[in-house]
């Protein structure tokens, strides 16, 4: 671990799970907007209202007898990705980066029948990959085309950019960066690499994987350093909205950079992980204090916000 005594722990401001729950999530996350960062559906539905910008939804599908017809979504498509609207951590998320010939493929070449995806839409409306097993749609997204500047920085699939947004602070960020190990996928504890972001100018501060420090990425042997960010404040601007659009004081913001149309918001998450105070070398509780000094009745706007952090929170 790369922080190991309860001493060092309280000393760096690093917070614990049970702390977490308590005292942020279950103070500042009201129960009954649970439904609207847990489906990924209609988290797309309000960030449209709200004109945050998501991956184009190419279609849903919501019954087994609409399996078969969800070729008419993806045929005439270069790629796309099929998701559970309930699914949590990155389970149940058909990435295909390639289509040609009436066939489809995924990040690391294998091929996938369209029998395959048919059988993968119906195990996402049984529930297989949702939260509790319990019956969910799918959602057919367009791909994204992520940003030329992380050539060599991600193995196999997209990297977003996790932001902790605090009552409408941006109060810490990280990259996560897809391996051989992860398969593609930006999860951490399936292997990825987390990135600490500086909140003020978007660079790289500190790299992890299975929290122990790297300094090159695993498969391209690229310098983790010289990760930036690019349309950094655009990004944070935009992950700090999310809170007028979802409610929630004490959010997970997960962004995505499309080489063509810029940052973009893939999905919130309510119960948020610790492991981004690794990746950034320092614990969270001292910047979530300093914005509940600032007391309840605090007024600012979502550019006023995005300053207080940068003023604060850059390493």
């Amino acid at each position: 671990m790369f922080f190991s005594s309860p001493f060092k722990l309280r000393k760096k401001g690093i917070m614990g799970m049970n702390q977490r729950n308590s005292a942020y999530i279950g103070r500042y996350n009201p129960r009954k907007l649970y439904p609207l960062v847990d489906n990924k559906l209609k988290t797309k539905i309000i960030a449209r209202e709200a004109n945050v910008t998501t991956p184009a939804l190419l279609g849903v599908i919501a019954i087994q007898a609409e399996v078969a017809g969800v070729e008419q979504y993806i045929k005439e498509c270069s790629g796309f990705v099929i998701k559970p609207a309930k699914g949590s951590g990155g389970k149940g998320i058909l990435v295909i980066t390639k289509v040609k010939n009436g066939r489809y493929y995924r990040p690391n070449g294998s091929e996938v029948s369209l029998p395959e995806v048919q059988r993968h839409v119906s195990n996402i409306l049984a529930g297989l990959f949702s939260l509790g097993g319990s019956a969910d749609v799918a959602v057919v997204e367009a791909l994204i085309q992520f940003d030329d500047a992380f050539d060599g920085f991600s193995f196999e699939g997209v990297p977003d950019v996790r932001v902790i947004v605090f009552k409408g602070f941006p109060v810490m960020a990280m990259m996560r960066l897809s391996t051989a190990v992860s398969d593609g996928k930006a999860n951490l504890h399936q292997g990825a690499v987390g990135v600490g972001i500086d909140i003020s100018s978007g660079k790289a501060l500190h790299a992890v994987q299975f929290d122990k420090p790297i300094k090159y990425h695993p498969d391209t042997g690229k310098e983790l350093a010289l990760l930036q960010v690019p349309k950094w404040d655009r990004l944070i601007w935009l992950a700090s909205s999310c809170y007028e659009m979802s409610g929630m004081g004490y959010l997970g913001t997960d962004m995505v950079l499309d080489r063509y149309l810029g940052p973009m918001l893939l999905e919130l998450n309510a119960r948020p992980g610790l492991a981004i105070q690794i990746a950034n070398g320092q614990g969270i509780l001292p910047r979530l204090k300093l914005v509940e000094s600032l007391g309840e009745n605090v007024s600012m706007s979502v550019d006023e916000r995005v300053q207080f952090c940068k003023d604060n929170f850059s390493q």
